[in-house]
């Protein structure tokens, strides 16, 4: 354990940030399966329906810097193009 006053601190600051990336990925995995199941189940309203609940999920990520805006949208890229797939 760190002896220092600022390093107690960033180990404390560390772990909330940490926890709070971790639970906006887990939101946005969800939001991901989701779609997919969506898509799988060839449900085009129901895929369109949640791809709009994941980019704003993916986005709302990518503006708080828990993903890069190019991994947010090669994400809303491969579900928009999954869920224009379906016939």
């Amino acid at each position: 354990m760190a002896n220092i006053k600022s390093a107690k601190k960033r180990i404390l600051v560390t772990e909330t940030r940490a926890a709070r990336n971790k639970s906006i990925r887990s939101a946005v995995k969800t939001s991901i399966k989701k779609v997919e199941a969506a898509v799988a189940a060839k449900d085009k309203n129901a895929a369109q329906v949640a791809l709009l609940a994941a980019t704003s999920e993916i986005s709302k990520a990518a503006s708080k810097g828990v993903y890069h805006k190019n991994n947010a949208a090669r994400k809303v890229s491969r579900l928009t193009k999954a869920v224009n797939g379906i016939a």
